[in-house]
């Protein structure tokens, strides 16, 4: 029986004897009969899916929703009614919904699909001795696979062999560099994924190089299969918008019901004609359900995608829309998010002293300009004699013409140093035309370090040196002889070990004991602040060496002199830090979660204004926590830094369980679980991978944490105008409700009738309510914090306000209907009905804000508003003067001033409710100034 992979911990073992334990053979693999025994046993390699959502079942869910039930019934009733135009308006709504519905939950179910992908169709192994071509899912543990640049690795393997091998590990790790590889057993057992350099996991990237490695696991028993288990394991609830609007729909079905008996006993005692009063309750039941409700709530959802859009947020699921506003937890990534993902170089750290590149063009934010250049350090030679060697001994290049200043192609860190020689003027094509390169030993993981060789021209005028530079006629002065020069680059310890002098005030003096720790303090401190360092060496050369002749090449890395070190950093974007500060005065905590190294993650989340108090998790401390002490940490900790897929979703998950509303980015495939587990998954558009975009609700087109606190804004307006709508929406019908019931104790006859009630379901369902979805922004919504999750939508005063504006409006139209009916007018029923539905418009103006004066916020801030109302009052004055309406409606025209009487009564509505507004302000400024005292 082979072990499995995590027994014993491949990565602590010696290559060979991993492959001993696997009972495998490096140069001759294994036999085909051994191979299909192990194919028999393991199963295919393979991503398996499990319980994937079927159509019928994602439809069944969709048409059983409580307020789509609602609907059903009402069109039911309505069909039975004759009243086929209504029934199919409810049932068009209901198909509407249902088709966007099961589309966005079907699409919610491709991430599985987009994983597969990562599937390699071919791979070379080693079998019988031979080195063959075989399908990739016929791999087994114990097989010796053969990887080489732009491969995909088809199996996690222990690494045997690794030739300048480098694997881009991004969407599985986070790491944005190709790792490259290191055969060598390391010591401990409990080391993150990213630092396992002697692995190599299936569905990475070969970049470079070449190896040979064993295959340790296949299928769903790899990095990749333990991902497709967690992201199949995760279910998807349900939005706080979908639980409210669930909620509202079992009140308003209890409502309807009562509503029927009540209205139906109530006429059979007062001796009413049975069917008027069944015609007459079921067409009250139908207005106390908004049937509009789902389709205006899609309709806004829709419209703010299409702003969010513009926004350069991309949204998939609908119903995130609106869940962005009720964000408490943005857990955002580090690189490409809050970082600009590229390196810069911002320190060069000389012998004798540190110099600062602050670039000649700060931003507004205060950080330097990455593409601003600055004049050539003429007066530092040293600095030049840095930059230059940096930008020589690379193979990284500039392209013109892509947009910045500066755009490098090649390795990131090569590609700063390139760049950061450019912005003083000293060009790699400049500096490669005035010293070739003849010679040169490449990187390797051993060395740790680059070597390249560079001949001098003859002796020439300072002014005509590249950049008009000293820091080569200082190397002449101080090397005679020279005729070429060798420059060496990589890590600083390394280095160390094979230099003998340092270069300070433009001469070579003996490495001691005092520099060497002095330049040790040096490193330690650029390295504590976040930053990746790289020394840098050179050596005069009295002849040009033979690039051909490996001995004297080896040569050069000795007594070499040290010039100085380079900290770079991935800069802040300049638009993150005010994001930051925008989300902690909305109420909504932003939390790092990197596979990034803890110091660099913690050095950004300080400066960004993230981390003030420099607590910090690593993935191996929260593997050693319970999920208890991971939910009371999730509440204070900042920074989690070096975490795994399943650190992502533990934390996730822990925030859930306190309450919290979570946005989660992430772009790699080890992120698709937990943007599949947050309330909000959002993808990054340019970096992400298939397999997180489809995992996700939202995807960043820039990659931006900015644009998400845009999302969350535009998230927060739509929950308003949902309240605003349901406001208008309930108190309108409650205002009807509330004349059918009070009417009768008034002495008044049927107050009005079945098309009459049906009418005004129409037009307050309509546009007007429909025009509520474009209302502009609240001046606070940014200022203060996320409503509760589990808030109904009656809370703060909207039940309320349901209760008493809508008696209020009934008031009004049963005082002058009854005033009219006990004079003996005829049309007292048509003054009753028009002052009703005039009154619902003076509300629609009256709620546009729940604080603020329409007065403030401008009636023509939302001017497709307006248009609905003027346009609702002509199809109601069509009702009362066009003679065929007024046969179907039972209307009657009303002389000038009684219109003009109902006009008046109606504008009372918006006026006291405009009143109950500036009495909530007048409390709130009160508020201030007490606390302020």
């Amino acid at each position: 029986m082979i072990p499995d992979k995590t027994t014993p911990v491949w990565h602590t073992l010696d290559g060979l004897d991993a492959v001993r334990e696997l009972g495998s053979d490096v140069q001759q693999g294994l036999s085909s009969d051994e191979a299909a025994r192990r194919l028999a046993t393991y199963g295919p390699n393979a991503l398996v899916e499990r319980g994937r959502k079927g159509p019928w079942r994602i439809l069944w869910e969709q048409l059983t929703a409580t307020l789509v039930v609602l609907l059903l019934v009402a069109a039911a009733v309505s069909l039975v009614l004759g009243d086929y135009k209504d029934a199919g308006a409810i049932l068009a709504i209901v198909g509407l919904n249902t088709a966007l519905g099961f589309l966005q939950e079907y699409r919610a179910e491709r991430a599985m699909a987009a994983l597969k992908r990562l599937a390699v169709p071919l791979v070379r192994v080693r079998r019988d001795g031979h080195v063959r071509l075989i399908a990739a899912h016929e791999l087994v543990p114990g097989d010796i696979v053969l990887l080489e640049a732009g491969s995909l690795v088809p199996a996690d393997c222990r690494i045997l062999e690794a030739i300048n091998l480098r694997i881009q590990e991004a969407a599985l790790t986070g790491e944005s560099e190709p790792v490259e590889k290191d055969p060598a057993p390391l010591p401990v057992a409990e080391v993150p994924l990213g630092d396992r350099r002697n692995m190599a996991y299936m569905g990475t990237a070969v970049t470079y190089g070449r190896g040979v490695a064993v295959v340790v696991a296949t299928g769903m028993r790899t990095e990749l299969g333990r991902i497709a288990e967690l992201l199949q394991q995760v279910e998807h609830e349900p939005t706080p918008l979908q639980r409210r609007l669930d909620r509202l729909g079992r009140q308003l079905a209890v409502v309807a019901l009562a509503i029927v008996a009540v209205i139906v006993l109530a006429g059979l005692l007062r001796g009413e004609d049975l069917r008027l009063m069944f015609l007459t309750a079921v067409s009250l039941a139908v207005a106390a359900v908004p049937e509009g409700l789902p389709a205006v709530v899609t309709i806004t959802l829709a419209l703010g995608a299409q702003r969010m859009l513009r926004r350069r947020a991309l949204i998939r699921k609908l119903p995130a829309v609106e869940t962005l506003g009720s964000v408490t937890v943005i857990c955002t990534d580090k690189t490409g998010t809050l970082t600009e993902n590229r390196m810069t170089v911002t320190v060069l750290e000389l012998p004798d002293r540190r110099v600062e590149l602050a670039w000649s063009t700060p931003r507004e934010d205060g950080l330097p300009d990455p593409d601003a250049a600055v004049a050539p350090p003429d007066g530092q030679p040293a600095v030049a004699l840095v930059l230059a060697g940096g930008a020589l001994c690379s193979d990284a290049v500039l392209e013109p013409g892509s947009g910045a200043p500066f755009q490098a192609i090649g390795d990131p860190t090569e590609g700063a140093l390139v760049i950061a020689a450019a912005r003083f003027s000293l060009s790699k094509a400049a500096l490669e035309a005035h010293l070739p390169r003849v010679a040169e030993l490449p990187f390797d993981p051993v060395r740790k370090r680059m070597t390249t060789v560079h001949t001098l021209p003859a002796a020439q005028a300072p002014d005509t040196e590249p950049g008009g530079t000293r820091w080569l006629q200082e190397l002449r002065r101080a090397f005679p002889e020279m005729r070429a020069v060798a420059f060496t680059k990589g890590a600083v310890d390394g280095l160390l070990t094979i230099c003998s002098y340092v270069w300070v005030a433009s001469r070579p003096v003996p490495l001691d004991s005092t520099w060497r720790a002095r330049i040790v303090q040096a490193h330690d401190r650029l390295a504590q602040q976040g930053m990746r360092v790289l020394g840098l060496a050179f050596k005069p050369l009295a002849a040009v060496p033979d690039g051909t002749a490996g001995r004297t090449l080896q040569t050069l890395e000795e007594e070499l002199i040290f010039a100085g070190m380079v900290g770079m950093i991935d800069p802040l974007r300049p638009e993150a830090r005010p994001a930051v500060q925008r989300c902690r005065e909305a109420g909504i905590r932003p939390v790092m979660v990197t596979g990034d190294h803890p110091l660099t993650a913690q050095q950004i989340a300080r400066q960004l204004g993230i981390a003030t108090d420099g607590r910090i998790l690593t993935g191996q401390e929260l593997n050693r926590i319970s999920p208890a002490e991971l939910e009371r940490a999730v509440e204070e900790v900042p920074v989690f830094a070096r975490v795994s897929p399943e650190h992502k979703l533990l934390i996730v998950q822990a925030l859930q369980a306190r309450g919290h509303i979570v946005a989660m980015t992430g772009d790699g495939v080890n992120d698709a679980p937990a943007l599949k587990k947050a309330d909000v998954g959002v993808a990054m558009g340019i970096t992400g991978t298939d397999v997180a975009k489809e995992a996700a609700d939202m995807v960043l087109l820039d990659d931006n944490f900015a644009t998400i606190v845009a999302a969350v804004e535009e998230g927060r307006i739509i929950y308003d105008n949902i309240r605003k709508f349901i406001r208008y929406l309930l108190t309108t019908n409650s205002a009807e409700i509330w004349v059918m019931l009070l009417g009768p104790l008034l002495g008044l006859p049927m107050p009005l009738l079945p098309l009459q009630i049906l009418w005004m379901n129409l037009v307050t369902d309509g546009l007007p309510a429909l025009a509520l979805g474009f209302e502009p922004a609240e001046r606070d919504v940014m200022r203060r914090p996320p409503h509760p999750p589990g808030e109904s939508f009656f809370a703060r005063g909207l039940g309320r306000d349901v209760v008493w504006v809508g008696l209020l409006m009934s008031l009004l139209a049963l005082g002058a209907g009854a005033w009219y009916w006990q004079n003996g007018r005829a049309e007292w029923q048509t003054v009753l009905f028009t002052t009703l539905t005039l009154s619902q418009l003076a509300n629609v103006l009256a709620v546009r804000s729940e604080r603020d004066s329409l007065f403030t916020i401008g009636l023509w801030s939302n001017w497709r508003l307006v248009a609905a109302v003027l346009l609702t009052v002509l199809l109601q004055l069509g009702l009362l003067y066009v003679p065929a309406l007024q046969e179907i409606f039972g209307t009657a025209a009303l002389p000038a001033g009684d219109l003009a009487l109902t006009l008046v009564l109606s504008s009372l509505i918006f006026w006291i409710v405009e009143a109950q507004k500036w009495l909530v302000r007048s409390r709130a400024r009160a508020r201030v100034q007490a606390g302020a005292r």
